[in-house]
């Protein structure tokens, strides 16, 4: 029964979730906004897009390179291109199962390159720990160069759910999905004492995987890194904005409040399915709807979809690849690594 609770919590609720909100987002179109979102599809400069993945890619290939600095100290030697697939194969593990892309990561290490499966694990941890730090800066930042805007977004989006009886009920009943799978797991964390436990483990684990980093040769290199990928996420996510005509005028702010809302929506559903394109539609219609009307939600909605279109079939194409390419067995050299660990 607390297998399947948890399994429930962890795949379903977010998935139905996410079904949902796709559902909406569609179902919420009015006429003039759904003929400005395909032509807005059919009109986009698709070589924004394409840069914008090329500079994904490289984030990824920093983010495996950044790996080793974590892994090294503790006796390890690894392949990059091995670094390189498990995180992808994490990656596609998260658009199924929430939060097991971790998981899946350490186990993938361990299969091509025999390191032990809880201490990979913690350098994950450790590195979250940084991302979480650059995520609360760019939050911090954004809401300084657009305190004035963030606000006026946020009435724009109550505004937007309950101008009418329908779009207001949708609202509660994802404002309520979201309240129970808060609620379900505050049950399951209070209740349950292995649960409980594992909680508790994992925050420990956090504390103790940030302080991993400062037992890198290279705490310089592991954070310059970090800075690294996190600029190439907001810059591959801001020249997107250039593969419409009007999307490119939504100003610098805009694309960081836009990318701050977009990160935010990712931790909600499977990979933001159904929320990315909506939270970010919205932030660009604030700055459209002046100009182009109603038609700006369809143009916001419609690069939002582009974006995070475009991201998740990259991650699937190199996951799958991944998965192909990924050694099946590590070397006999780092089984006596793993051993002597």
């Amino acid at each position: 029964m607390k297998k399947t609770a948890g399994i429930l919590l962890k795949t379903v609720l977010p998935l139905a979730l996410g079904v949902y909100l796709i559902w909406y987002f569609f179902h919420s179109m009015e006429s003039a906004v759904k003929d400005a979102f395909y032509k807005a599809l059919r009109e986009a400069n698709y070589f924004w897009v394409f840069l914008s993945l090329l500079l994904s890619f490289f984030a990824l290939l920093s983010r495996a390179y950044r790996w080793k600095y974590l892994l090294e100290p503790m006796g390890y030697k690894t392949s990059l291109w091995n670094r390189y697939h498990a995180i992808m194969i994490g990656y596609i593990v998260n658009l199924t199962i929430p939060r097991a892309g971790e998981a899946s990561r350490a186990a993938m290490l361990y299969r091509s390159d025999g390191v032990p499966f809880s201490k990979s694990f913690g350098t994950i941890l450790a590195e979250r720990v940084f991302d979480l730090i650059l995520l609360f800066s760019v939050a911090l930042i954004a809401s300084i160069v657009g305190a004035g805007d963030f606000w006026k977004i946020k009435d724009l989006i109550e505004a937007k759910f309950s101008g009418d009886p329908e779009s207001a009920s949708n609202f509660q009943l994802i404002k309520w999905i979201v309240a129970g799978i808060v609620l379900a797991g505050f049950c399951l964390v209070f209740f349950m004492r292995s649960i409980r436990l594992k909680v508790i483990g994992f925050i420990r684990g956090l504390f103790a995987g940030a302080l991993s980093v400062f037992n890198t040769k290279n705490p310089v290199g592991f954070i310059g890194h970090t800075l690294f990928i996190w600029i190439l996420y907001i810059v591959y996510f801001g020249i997107c904005f250039f593969a419409l005509d009007e999307t490119s005028k939504v100003p610098p702010t805009g694309m960081l409040l836009a990318f701050l809302a977009g990160s935010l929506g990712i931790t909600l559903t499977n990979g933001g399915m159904g929320i990315f394109p909506l939270v970010v539609g919205l932030v660009i219609e604030y700055y459209l709807k002046d100009q182009y009307g109603v038609q700006a939600r369809g143009l916001g909605w419609a690069l939002g979809m582009i974006i995070w279109a475009s991201q998740t079939l990259l991650i699937i194409l190199l996951g799958i690849l991944s998965l192909f390419l990924l050694p099946k067995n590590y070397s006999k050299d780092g089984e006596i690594r793993a051993n002597q660990a």
